[in-house]
């Protein structure tokens, strides 16, 4: 038998959660995709939402709502923006405490996420890998996170707020380690926004 062949057949057909998200963090320095949010309410109540997104690791992020209204939340590497063209206000925050206004953070931030997160491997649902991420830091705006993976690859995300609410987010047309302007990640609020420091 060829040593390729013998190696391949001695691999795991489908890797577990955990291992796909470890190849994510360690082969991917950046990535693009569009994605699709439905926000469950308890009530039963679902919001609908839309847009592109794009990170450059580690802690630089774009994601930008197109529809049902425009939004762009951005990451510099040690600040929060939240843009609102309809409100013409900017939101500032430290980065560090980004993740529960923005699910990109969580991939794009650095590959020890263990020090941050209880990870834990759900199993296969849905034809994806699961994995769930439960932050170690209670006051970070959600319970836990749940990620699922095929080909090393996030495709789906569904964030649990301690509000009761939850999050779902599919990706498509993603494209891993583009090459993108560094330009992107820095925000610089528009002439006349109100810029508000929630620090």
């Amino acid at each position: 038998m060829r040593p390729l062949l013998l190696l391949l057949l001695t691999l795991p057909a489908f890797a577990g959660g955990l291992e796909q998200l470890k190849g994510f963090l360690s082969q991917t320095q950046a990535f693009t995709a569009s994605f699709q949010q439905t926000v469950s309410q308890k009530s039963g109540k679902q919001q609908q939402a839309s847009g592109t997104m794009a990170i450059q690791r580690p802690g630089r992020f774009d994601w930008n709502y197109v529809k049902p209204y425009e939004q762009r939340v951005v990451g510099d590497g040690k600040q929060l923006w939240i843009y609102d063209p309809d409100l013409n206000q900017v939101t500032r925050k430290r980065l560090d405490q980004a993740l529960g206004d923005s699910p990109a953070a969580l991939l794009a931030g650095s590959n020890d996420l263990e020090k941050s997160y209880k990870l834990t491997d759900m199993g296969s649902r849905d034809g994806l890998e699961w994995i769930e991420a439960t932050p170690k830091n209670r006051d970070s705006g959600f319970e836990k996170v749940r990620m699922g993976f095929k080909d090393a690859q996030p495709m789906a995300m569904e964030l649990a707020d301690s509000f009761g609410q939850t999050t779902l987010i599919r990706f498509s047309n993603i494209s891993r380690n583009p090459k993108l302007d560094a330009n992107r990640f820095n925000f610089v609020p528009p002439k006349g926004a109100d810029v508000v420091a929630a620090d």
